[in-house]
């Protein structure tokens, strides 16, 4: 291969390579991913909404650790709630945090 046309494919992935801002957010979001209990707790969301109650228990984490972990995805937009008089209930935020869960699970158990 010459010298050429291995500029000519370093060129094209170049281009191909995403911006710099988005590979930063990506970074923060393997961060926040990075974490067993936050990892835990979209784990207990796959099947539905739940309380910080009944998160709390499933992980095994006090209440208010669950509220400041459920605060960081909240951030990071992997979780949403909503509210019914003064219970709040959270569950992921669309489909695409199934498919990381999913994607990750399948990829360490191959």
């Amino acid at each position: 291969m010459s010298e050429q046309h291995k500029c000519a494919d370093i060129e094209a992935l170049d281009n191909d390579m995403p911006a710099m801002e988005e590979v930063l957010d990506l970074s923060e979001l393997f961060k926040v991913l990075g974490d067993p209990t936050r990892i835990r707790i979209l784990c207990s969301l796959q099947k539905g909404e739940l309380g910080v109650s009944d998160i709390a228990k499933l992980v095994g984490v006090t209440q208010s650790g669950i509220s400041h972990q459920l605060r960081v995805l909240k951030q990071a937009r992997l979780v949403k709630y909503r509210r019914e008089g003064k219970a709040v209930y959270y569950s992921v935020s669309d489909d695409h945090v199934h498919t990381i869960i999913s994607m990750g699970l399948e990829h360490i158990n191959e």
